[in-house]
């Protein structure tokens, strides 16, 4: 079993360009989970950092980007609000992306831990070089 003082964290960059949004959500929350490490312990959070990029670039297959809804609830009387996923991914590409993989951490306090090492950008551009990030590849 891992103990904090046996992690080590690196910092990856996933690249969203053409990649379906199921795909690299699951990338991503791998890493951030740290299943891809031998030290992998369920209760601790063993993950590495996430960048994602070209987060615009996303893709939706099928009919999604029509039939797809992102719902917003502000907890008031009639407060739902509903948004199709293709104005979402034109005005908020980052949030359809940090929704995606929100959902696939755990849903506790080690989730809200893990959810904050993602990092998710509009462009190709991060602030990130002095982490010097490694460019994870995976296929789609």
């Amino acid at each position: 079993m891992a103990t904090p003082k046996d992690i080590e964290r690196k910092w990856y960059i996933l690249d969203a360009t053409n990649k379906p949004l199921g795909r690299l959500a699951t990338e991503a929350a791998r890493l951030l989970r740290g299943k891809h490490k031998p030290i992998f312990t369920p209760h601790i959070d063993t993950g590495d950092h996430v960048i994602v990029i070209n987060a615009e670039k996303v893709l939706l297959t099928g009919n999604k980007l029509q039939q797809k809804k992102y719902y917003q609830h502000s907890r008031y009387p009639g407060g739902l609000k509903a948004v199709d996923y293709q104005t979402l991914l034109a005005t908020k590409p980052e949030r359809a992306i940090e929704k995606a993989v929100k959902g696939m951490v755990p849903h506790n306090r080690l989730g809200r831990k893990i959810m904050t090492k993602i990092r998710i950008y509009r462009g190709g551009e991060h602030p990130h070089a002095a982490q010097k990030p490694e460019v994870w590849n995976f296929e789609s």
